[in-house]
């Protein structure tokens, strides 16, 4: 037990290693800020880790410019504003919805869509297909009944 929570120690120790401690501001409130919208940017380097958690050298340009334009005084929202205008939609890690992105947001949906419909198509092809469970006649009833009364030739 004692093994699996320094691993988990180690894991969640390791994830917060990436900010640097020359990069932390001496305000708290004002690092606050800087984590949770650095948490909201996307590393263009790693792609599936958020500027907070990765080491890129891009990942630590990204931080340090938006420590700066909050000291500077900016919201929240315009350093995000700002590092959307100069990366584009791509450097968040949540896409806002609108017409540039649609097809990321409701791509999933009509894919499963789609592909639901493909299933039921096929499915419906196959049964049929089957052969129906008709009953023999007379002359398929004979044959049978020849084939299972005669024993078998030859051995």
């Amino acid at each position: 037990m004692m093994r699996c929570l320094f691993v988990l120690f180690l894991l969640w120790s390791g994830a917060a290693q990436a900010v640097q401690p020359d990069e932390i501001l001496p305000d708290p409130r004002l690092e606050a800020r800087a984590r949770e919208i650095s948490k909201e940017l996307r590393c263009l380097v790693c792609q599936n880790e958020s500027i907070d958690d990765s080491e890129a050298d891009l990942a630590k340009d990204l931080r340090r410019i938006v420590r700066e334009r909050l000291v500077a005084g900016d919201s929240d929202q315009a350093v995000l504003d700002y590092i959307v205008a100069r990366y584009g939609n791509f450097v968040r890690m949540t896409p806002p919805f609108d017409t540039s992105t649609i097809l990321l947001w409701l791509g999933p949906f009509w894919g499963l869509v789609i592909g639901g419909a493909l299933v039921y198509v096929t499915l419906l092809r196959s049964s049929r297909l089957r052969p129906a469970d008709a009953p023999l006649s007379l002359e398929e009833e004979d044959k049978l009944k020849a084939a299972l009364s005669d024993p078998p030739k030859g051995r």
